[in-house]
């Protein structure tokens, strides 16, 4: 594993940041949708955000939003999936956690990047130059829950590999691990932050 533990730093020459409050993980499907309405076809978003902050959540919403075809699930054991659109661009979807700069560029993400929005997850500081190149546009996505920031960054820096996913208490633990209580009222936050020419104002009205 060489991926980042934790979600990185957010990289310098963001053009604005938006903090949205989400009441739960219903608020993050909406946001998905309304965020969906903005994007166009080699659109990049780098999405972080700790176990049970909303990750698949998000992208399942954005996905459904898109129209795109076949089930997303996190992608703790494949490290990218593609879900093809017969009516707009396409979705890619990327783990980036366990692997390095050399996997990524194994992943030949480019090839499908113009006819797709790629959503990479864990790719703050390792695909930006490989995928939006110097100059590039790209949307940076960070999903906070209500916690102890501490606790959060010592699970994370915890080491993972695909040998030995998340566990807690000897079980299993992915984004679907999500209680009745994060689906029904668990507040959260999205960092939403713009670089590049293509973001140089926000993609949501009144945000």
């Amino acid at each position: 594993m060489s991926g980042a533990a934790s979600p990185a730093d957010p990289l310098p020459g963001e053009n604005w940041t938006l903090r949205i409050p989400l009441a739960d993980l219903e608020d993050t499907a909406d946001f998905a949708h309304r965020l969906s309405a903005q994007l166009q076809a080699g659109d990049l978003l780098v999405l972080t955000g700790g176990l049970g902050a909303g990750k698949t959540t998000f992208t399942q919403a954005l996905g459904q939003a898109l129209g795109v075809q076949g089930p997303i699930s996190s992608p703790t054991f494949i490290l990218s999936r593609i879900h093809p659109n017969d009516d707009g661009p396409d979705l890619v979807h990327v783990d980036a956690y366990r692997t390095d700069a050399e996997g990524l560029e194994s992943l030949d993400l480019p090839a499908t990047q113009s006819d797709s929005v790629t959503v990479v997850e864990w790719g703050r500081g390792l695909v930006e130059d490989a995928l939006a190149g110097p100059g590039g546009s790209w949307l940076d996505i960070e999903l906070l829950t209500q916690q102890d920031p501490s606790a959060s960054a010592a699970a994370d820096a915890a080491p993972r590999t695909p040998e030995t996913p998340d566990q807690a208490d000897g079980a299993i633990r992915t984004d679907f691990s999500e209680t009745e209580e994060d689906l029904l009222g668990t507040p959260r936050t999205v960092v939403l932050r713009g670089y590049g020419p293509r973001w140089q104002h926000p993609p949501l009205p009144g945000s």
